[in-house]
């Protein structure tokens, strides 16, 4: 029994206690492994700090580095350090990323530009850079602009969908220059935390190409790696995924809980100052030639540049809208075995949807799987669609890839470049890879890309065969939200004036980058050239757009053939020159 005189020291102590906690859950919630949901990273501000040019050194022995990109199919990891910013993070592994980007690259003998993925942790366990586990730097293939990219999150992100931290970064090997790169937070662990808190759901990237690796279907380009370890802070250096296919468990009551996630508010404010490379410690080093031995390293003569560009071969032109496009998408037939990326819903065997789960990104469970499908399932039917499908974030999503005109997408018969999330039995899509956005992946007509339609926003395939898109536009509610989505991004980013004015800060930003860009695919010129027909597609876009939304312009694929006089005639714009895979058009240096 505590006596009287006892109890002012007890209080002042469980006072003492207390505060102490709330201390911690206020200012050190990580300890007590609390990871609030949209948590602001360190990382973020240290490396995707959009106002300027980060940098990156990549040290490892010359012949080590040479040999990596000699074999650069493989994506085997190999070790180095890296400085990011003048701080260096040792013994991280490093290995070349792409499905066609690195396909082409690798097999053009006058360039190694390869995009990288690094991995903090792959020789020490736990290692991060300041939170961060993997980090993605694009090459900017077929990118003349080296904005299509960026300006695709950029539009993302304003309309409130989550997308991966984004940023230029002037990237040089072991101190030489190497050349202007995007820098990208991989979509795992961090991002999972950074934007889901600790209890995040399970991610999937379904990839039905087989074109890099060396046929290493597992890893294949932005594949993942495999599944990596359970929730928290730390990233447990396990592997493999439970389960053998099969039919789909009943999940308990609990998981079958409908759980919203919450939906992100969009920057909406004014576009931030973007200062010119001029700034101490972001300036890019110029190019003085690289002397040595073949095994150091291997960049083209600025002659060879002139020369050849380092552009990536010919692709095949693809036509487009305003026919029957099936079996036109890169010469492959139309949903070729899918494995489930098509997010049809075949049946109720979980080997009918390999291809989703064997790309999943964390570790997974039969009972985990059997979620996606009865989500599937659901969508088929369209039943409770908001209960399995989180209906605003995917159709902001879809309002945005389809104003981008993203086709090297889920929304062709490529059925790939997209990120599948699931939490608590629904479904949300997330963004990867558009480097091919803004109507250069199949080579169309430059009205086509301007017109494509908004009310069936799809390539080679129709809507039943998209039914994540296909089953909502069924439903007039949401449709109505879409075109909603489609109006606020057009009217608060296009027709303001804000979609230029990103270019123009952008341009200031990172022009002296790319006029000195060591490995460059483009000359300046053409990416200065390039700089005027990306504005003209967000003009002509955005007008398009707005007359299909008002009904002045057919908004269909059947009507726009039919009616084809009221289209935005926009062939006297070169989309080509934007940057594509066929590179038929740019001019000559």
């Amino acid at each position: 029994m505590i006596t009287s005189k006892h109890i002012h020291v007890w209080t002042l102590i469980a006072v003492g206690i207390v505060t102490c906690l709330m201390c911690i859950f206020l200012f050190k919630h990580e300890v007590l492994g609390i990871v609030p949901v949209t948590h602001v990273s360190e990382y973020a501000e240290k490396l995707f700090d959009q106002n300027t040019v980060s940098t990156i050194d990549i040290q490892m022995d010359p012949k080590e580095w040479q040999n990596m990109l000699d074999n650069a199919l493989q994506e085997e990891y190999v070790k180095c350090d890296v400085v990011i910013n003048g701080e260096t993070i040792y013994n991280v592994g490093i290995r070349p990323k792409g499905n066609t980007s690195l396909t082409q690259v690798a097999n053009d003998p006058n360039t190694d530009r390869v995009s990288f993925k690094f991995e903090f942790d792959h020789y020490v366990k736990g290692q991060t850079y300041y939170g961060l586990d993997k980090l993605v730097v694009n090459n900017m293939y077929a990118d003349a602009t080296y904005m299509k990219e960026y300006l695709s999150y950029d539009l993302m992100d304003y309309m409130g969908i989550k997308t991966p931290l984004y940023a230029f970064t002037s990237i040089t090997v072991n101190g030489e220059p190497w050349g202007l790169y995007l820098a990208l937070e991989a979509l795992e662990e961090s991002f999972a935390i950074r934007n889901y808190g600790a209890d995040y759901g399970k991610l999937y990237k379904p990839e039905t190409m087989n074109m890099g690796g060396g046929g290493k279907m597992p890893n294949e380009g932005d594949r993942p790696e495999m599944p990596q370890g359970d929730k928290g802070g730390q990233i447990p250096m396990q592997n493999g995924a439970e389960g053998e296919g099969g039919k789909i468990p009943m999940p308990s009551e609990a998981e079958g809980e409908s759980g919203q996630m919450p939906i992100p508010g969009g920057e909406g404010g004014e576009a931030s100052q973007m200062p010119t490379p001029g700034n101490e410690g972001s300036q890019m080093p110029t190019p003085s030639g690289v002397g040595g031995e073949k095994s150091q390293i291997s960049m083209p003569s600025e002659e060879d540049r002139q020369m050849v560009g380092n552009k990536p071969p010919e692709m095949p032109s693809r036509e487009f809208p305003h026919e029957d496009f099936k079996d036109k998408g890169q010469g492959m037939p139309m949903d070729r075995d899918s494995g489930g990326s098509n997010l049809v819903y075949t049946d109720d065997n979980l080997e009918s949807y390999k291809t989703v789960f064997e790309s999943a990104v964390f570790k997974t469970s039969d009972e985990d799987k059997g979620r996606v499908v009865t989500a599937l399932k659901k969508l088929s039917l369209g039943e409770e669609l908001e209960t399995y499908i989180n209906v605003p974030e995917v159709l902001k999503y879809f309002a945005a890839n389809t104003i981008l005109v993203n086709l090297d997408s889920y929304l062709s018969n490529m059925q790939h470049n997209y990120y599948l999330y699931e939490e608590k039995g629904q479904l949300s899509m997330l963004p990867w890879d558009y480097n091919l956005s803004f109507g250069t992946f199949q080579g169309g007509s430059s009205t086509a890309v301007i017109n494509f339609p908004i009310d069936t926003p799809v390539s080679g395939v129709s809507l039943e065969e998209r039914p994540i898109i296909g089953k909502l536009l069924e439903v007039s509610e949401y449709k109505d939200a879409y075109h909603n989505d489609l109006e606020s991004a057009i009217a608060s980013y296009f027709e303001s004036g804000l979609y230029e004015k990103r270019i123009d800060q952008l341009d200031a930003l990172i022009g002296d980058y790319v006029r000195e860009d060591a490995t460059a695919f483009y000359s300046y010129d053409e990416y200065k050239a390039s700089l005027t027909v990306l504005k003209a597609f967000g003009r002509l876009r955005a007008q398009s757009i707005r007359g299909q939304l008002e009904g002045t312009i057919p908004s269909t694929t059947e009507t726009q053939k039919n009616e084809q006089e009221k289209l935005i005639q926009a062939d006297s714009i070169n989309l080509s020159l934007l940057g594509s895979q066929n590179n038929r058009e740019n001019f000559k240096r």
